[in-house]
């Protein structure tokens, strides 16, 4: 314990002698009283209490050895333990900062601005970093500073996530993530809850690991749905539900031609189906040789009698039965082969299981279909693709035998696959043997049958020719965080964001210099949400989560940020700088003692 005389000094002495009269003052009245027999009691009681109001006003100060090249740095989720082992091993006097807003930790000091701290500190050689981690766009604020982070142990909840944050209406939409639980607290069942419901589950026997979740939104719009973790029995494991922001927009209207060599049920069905979804539907049915029946749906009558590489320019899809593929002839065979290949169609063929493959198939060679025992073929099967029933059946005649050159889109329950892509140049032809499934129609099964086809035609389809796009750069915005946003095939100029009930802001585009269709702005979000971005037509939505929300992927990317940042060279680091400094006393204990004394004096005076 130390004790210097203060500057000024006159208050000093002015209290001084006030407290040597109070003391005088209090031993004469004790001394003069007639009932002496506590005197010892009422002495020691006023010293105590004069005591008090001098520490009060001047408490004493103890030497604390300190770091002055070193700091210690707070973010969210920081371990007190770590905190008091770094604090023995620089010094008990070693400053430390709650990185966080300024209103944000009332109890610590905060520190909001890390190029700030390099000025009140000039000596900083190395910053000890607790917690979460610094924020990747701060970090450069620390120029030459050595960063060193100090993880906490990982916590319960999603570790990381993954989903389209846009999807056509009616198509399967795919979460994927893994959930951290070190407690392992038994089995856990991780929800997707939509529009109020629970529209898929997932139980880990671990209580965590990877999960994989499916849902095909039926609405279009912007909704936000709920991805939660729980475990079965009260005082279990409870993640809180993160969102899940998704717009989910019109399907694309697809230009398909549907080939027959005689009239099906299969045909009609597929045909009404995409009719009434708003498709182009081109429809040849052969009737007898040399006579077939066409029809259009949803655009006007044209010529289909041969396949030219006109009508295959205006055609997404060409779904076809084996007997029409194999009578083409050669010039419509290599119209169809130029088209996949530049991308143009796409082909859907359906296999006749007692029947090989068309030769004219491209790609024939590892499309290898294995017919089904007798048996197996006449019952029913359960089919499995993403957001299938659990009541999906249908006939399997025949199944493929697994290729690397295949993409499985249908197995059935012993992952045998039924339906299958190849890539042709550009563009994919699939493959089913599933040669009936209109009968799910007739069972009311319709959104099977709907979920069947969509996935189908989505992997034959052509990819869309890249428009205008407004698309944020960040995986998690955040409110009062930079996120880059960036342009492709706009003209110049600044594009406009706008919070959901909030106010807009421009951001300035800069042109990428290495790819001219490119530009990027920075954009600071002051609050989560929704926000549109737009420049003239071209609108884009992006989400901005809470601060609350999805802090696994959030510690990831800061830890993720901090072991970059290390990994740069720079100057080697000098000695450690250390330092005695002076902490006063807390005031609390002159005004214990003072209380104390007073107390005492009072009692005394009671009994």
């Amino acid at each position: 314990m130390t004790y210097s005389l203060p500057n000024p000094l006159l208050p000093f002495l002015l209290l001084l002698a006030m407290c040597l009269l109070l003391v005088v003052g209090l031993s004469l009245v004790a001394v003069r009283r007639a009932n002496r027999t506590r005197l010892t009691w009422r002495l020691g009681a006023g010293l105590v209490a004069v005591a008090g109001l001098w520490l009060l006003a001047y408490p004493p100060s103890k030497q604390l050895r300190s770091s002055t090249s070193e700091v210690l740095l707070l973010t969210d989720g920081y371990s007190a333990d770590t905190l008091r082992h770094l604090l023995r091993q620089l010094g008990p006097g070693t400053r430390y900062w709650r990185y966080a807003a300024p209103t944000s930790s009332p109890d610590t000091l905060t520190l909001s601005n890390l190029a700030a701290l390099r000025q009140r500190m000039p000596d900083l050689q190395r910053v000890h970093v607790l917690g979460q981690g610094l924020p990747s766009a701060d970090l450069p604020g620390l120029g030459p500073v050595e960063v060193v982070a100090h993880a906490s142990a990982p916590k319960a909840g999603f570790r990381m996530a993954n989903w389209a944050r846009s999807t056509e209406v009616g198509h399967s939409w795919t979460v994927e993530g893994y959930l951290e639980n070190p407690a392992g607290t038994g089995p856990v069942w991780v929800r997707l809850r939509a529009a109020g419901a629970v529209r898929d589950s997932v139980q880990l026997p671990a209580g965590h690991g990877p999960f994989r979740l499916v849902f095909a939104p039926k609405t279009e719009g912007r909704t936000v749905y709920q991805l939660e973790a729980r475990t079965t029995g009260r005082g279990g494991l409870r993640v809180p539900a993160e969102p899940l922001p998704l717009e989910i927009v019109p399907a694309r209207p697809l230009r398909v031609l549907l080939l027959a060599g005689t009239p099906s049920f299969e045909f009609r069905f597929l045909k009404e189906y995409l009719g009434r979804k708003g498709h182009s539907v081109a429809v040849r049915i052969g009737l007898s040789r040399g006579l077939t029946q066409t029809e259009f749906l949803n655009q006007p009558a044209s010529e289909v009698g041969r396949l030219t590489p006109a009508l295959l320019s205006r055609t997404d899809i060409v779904l076809t039965d084996a007997a029409i593929l194999a009578s083409l002839s050669g010039a419509e065979t290599t119209a169809l082969q130029g088209a996949l290949r530049n991308g143009q169609s796409g082909l859907v063929l359906l296999a006749e299981p007692a029947a090989a493959l068309p030769r004219s198939l491209p790609a024939r060679s590892d499309f290898r279909v294995e017919p089904q025992p007798t048996v197996a073929a006449q019952e029913p099967q359960k089919l499995q693709w993403p957001s299938a029933s659990a009541t999906t059946l249908a006939i399997v005649p025949a199944t493929f035998r697994s290729s690397p050159a295949l993409r499985t889109l249908v197995t059935t329950q012993r992952r045998q696959p039924v339906a299958a892509a190849r890539r042709i140049g550009l563009g994919q032809v699939v493959v089913t043997t599933i040669a009936e499934t209109f009968p799910w129609v007739l069972q009311g099964q319709t959104v099977a049958y709907a979920a069947y086809w969509s996935h189908l035609l989505s992997a034959a389809a052509p990819p869309q020719a890249a428009g205008a796009s407004i698309m944020p750069q960040a995986p998690w915005p955040r409110p009062d965080a930079p996120v880059a946003i960036q342009t492709t095939n706009l003209p110049d100029g600044p594009i406009t964001i706008r919070a959901v009930g909030g106010n807009s802001t421009k951001v300035a585009l800069r042109q990428d210099a290495r790819v001219a269709e490119w530009a990027q702005g920075m954009y600071w979000p002051s609050t989560d949400g929704w926000h549109q971005a737009s420049q003239g037509k071209t609108t884009s939505w992006f989400y901005v989560f809470s601060k609350q929300h999805w802090q696994g992927p959030e510690t990831q990317l800061r830890q993720q940020a901090a072991a970059t940042w290390m990994a740069q060279p720079r100057s080697a680091s000098g000695t450690r700088v250390t330092a005695a400094t002076s902490q006063p006393w807390s005031r609390w204990w002159g005004f214990g003692l003072f209380l104390l004394g007073a107390g005492l004096l009072w009692l005394e005076e009671k009994l």
